[in-house]
């Protein structure tokens, strides 16, 4: 199809195909060394379906507040088993980490993982007090970015949000329509016009910041500066970075991403 090479990743990254397998096996082991520490709640529900469970993350001692991680691939693969080590960061900062799956294109539409994730998180938020802050990769970044649209998220939940960073997200997805994967998506332009948050205005007074790697593919570098245009908010471009490891830095306390996401 027309876009489908603008949008691969893994066949312009080096060794970008080993990429799931490193995750993987990143992210057991950090699991079983929360759950050694009892610090570790794993396949929580937030629905009927066997994919809407989350993993919630509790830091040593008293939360700060939540952060909550969306991941990516495009809708159509992975779940939260292949993230949990980005937690580490935040957990280091005193804040809880919670990670849903979500049930996958072609079973579902993409209207409907919007709806589940508003689901999911005001039942995480139910289980720790404080700020909460959405973080969300590729198909993830959709994601949170469609939770800030008024009336995706309860009152008294959308009002504890403190700040939404969409790392390098798909906010347009018109282009997507003209890609392969759309006999998956089963996208019209009109449908993907009203998951678009480019083509939308998130809630007065979100504060929200966009994030991209300066070595990604550059589609996602446009479809990251066109949000943050639409929105009127920042857009860090991360020096050296691309598609598969500018989600690094979630897992580093210290890093430049962790310092933008979780407030003082």
């Amino acid at each position: 199809m027309e876009l489908d090479d603008a949008y691969a990743n893994a066949t312009h990254i080096e060794n970008g195909a080993t990429y799931p397998d490193r995750w993987a096996a990143a992210a057991a082991g950090f699991r079983e060394g929360m759950l050694e520490q009892g610090l570790a709640e794993l396949d929580i529900s937030y629905g009927d379906r066997p994919r809407e469970v989350f993993d919630l993350f509790l830091p040593d001692g008293q939360a700060k507040g939540l952060m909550i991680f969306v991941h990516g691939g495009y809708w159509l693969r992975f779940d939260k088993s292949f993230w949990s080590h980005l937690a580490a960061g935040a957990l280091e900062q005193g804040w809880a980490v919670a990670m849903p799956s979500y049930d996958l294109c072609p079973e579902v539409r993409i209207a409907d993982i919007t709806r589940q994730i508003a689901h999911m998180i005001p039942q995480a938020a139910a289980m720790v007090a404080g700020p909460i802050v959405l973080a969300g990769h590729s198909a993830g970044g959709h994601l949170v970015a469609r939770m800030a649209m008024p009336g995706m998220l309860p009152a008294d939940v959308a009002i504890r949000v403190a700040r939404i960073m969409p790392i390098s997200p798909v906010a347009d997805l018109r282009p997507m329509v003209k890609t392969s994967m759309n006999a998956d998506f089963k996208m019209e332009m009109a449908d993907a016009a009203m998951e678009s948050p480019t083509l939308m205005l998130p809630m007065p007074g979100m504060d929200i910041v966009v994030w991209v790697g300066a070595e990604e593919r550059p589609a996602f570098l446009e479809q990251a500066t066109a949000l943050a245009e639409a929105w009127r908010c920042d857009c860090v471009v991360d020096p050296g970075r691309h598609h598969f490891d500018v989600i690094e830095g979630l897992a580093d306390p210290a890093s430049r991403m962790m310092k933008r996401l979780l407030p003082d």
